[in-house]
């Protein structure tokens, strides 16, 4: 933080463009948890410094440097949000479906949230065990799909207060009102988000040897389609999403009728390991190819586990994107 404080004083574009260069990834998280999409994040970030630059001449240190630039990048996302529906989860659509082919409808890309690295996040890699825990709480699919619910301004104010730990009244400067609006802000955002996030079950601490040996049987179970191994690691009451597909299935008899009718295209699939995104670990997945050799990309799956195994499984199936951004080939050969 010393660096960016000394900024006020250094009007030299090599030491803003240092001072950019490290709030880059904590502010892809910030805008993350607002828009919820990593590659709307992006731009917002870099939409973020572009206006840097562009008002550093007339920033007279009126404020710390992280304030100003989190008041930019706070505005950048209320634009974005303006007049923009809320992404969601299937888990947000309605109550689970019956595993039906005729029940699947299709939703534009825009409607969904969308899985990050972890690697694009600060926080996750922290030396204190305190702030990875509360980086991985506050990434989790379902907590980043909570805050949608929330009105963008209570959304920036949570995130500010809750996540990065600001103080109310540095919130209330970057927000430009009174430490009481941010503290009743806070208040009404936490109601709401214990309505659009209850009981959630899916564990967010780092993995440990026997689940990641858990997550190793799930891969090889997986691709030889092996349903008595992965019954013993899939919960009973797992749930399953496929976006962009509203449908979501609710129980592991469910998820398994799936996979052998409508989705028997999935056998014979193969899973590599893209690390890990929201705080779980996540595979590309390769199906065989409908046209000729080879396995073509088919989801990026997101694994989390509960107490018992695995209790949800999100297969995001929008790849191109996806799989470029977690590293992943564009298909096996």
């Amino acid at each position: 933080m010393a660096i960016v404080e000394h900024a006020v004083a250094a009007r030299d574009s090599r030491e803003l463009e240092v001072v950019l260069e490290n709030q880059r990834r904590p502010l892809t998280g910030y805008c993350y948890r607002m828009l919820g999409s990593p590659f709307d994040a992006e731009d917002a970030v870099q939409e973020t410094m572009l206006r840097a630059w562009r008002a550093w001449e007339r920033f007279h240190g009126d404020c710390a440097v992280r304030t100003w630039l989190y008041r930019i990048a706070t505005n950048v996302c209320l634009d974005s949000l303006a007049g923009r529906k809320r992404r969601a989860l299937p888990f947000d659509m309605g109550p689970a479906s019956p595993p039906d082919p005729a029940l699947l409808n299709t939703r534009p890309d825009e409607t969904w949230l969308e899985p990050i690295p972890d690697s694009m996040i600060q926080g996750l890699d922290a030396s204190d065990p305190a702030d990875v825990a509360v980086a991985r709480e506050t990434v989790r699919l379902a907590f980043v799909a909570a805050l949608q619910h929330l009105p963008p301004r209570q959304r920036a104010a949570l995130i500010l207060c809750e996540v990065l730990r600001w103080q109310a009244t540095e919130a209330a400067e970057l927000l430009e009102t009174s430490v009481a609006s941010v503290n009743s802000a806070l208040q009404r955002a936490r109601a709401r988000l214990a309505e659009a996030n209850p009981g959630e079950q899916t564990r967010a601490e780092p993995l440990d040897r026997g689940q990641r040996e858990l997550l190793e049987r799930y891969v090889s179970a997986f691709e030889r389609y092996d349903m008595s191994a992965l019954t013993e690691l899939i919960q009973e009451d797992a749930v399953q999403s496929m976006p962009p597909f509203d449908m979501w299935l609710a129980g592991r008899e469910n998820i398994f009728s799936w996979w052998w009718g409508p989705g028997i295209g999935c056998r014979d699939s193969r899973v590599l390991p893209a690390g890990t995104a929201n705080g779980s670990a996540a595979f590309g997945q390769y199906k065989p190819s409908e046209t000729g050799p080879g396995r073509e990309p088919w989801a990026l799956q997101v694994v989390e586990l509960g107490s018992d195994g695995i209790a949800k499984l999100t297969f995001f199936l929008n790849t191109g994107p996806l799989f470029k951004l977690f590293g992943l080939p564009p298909r096996l050969d």
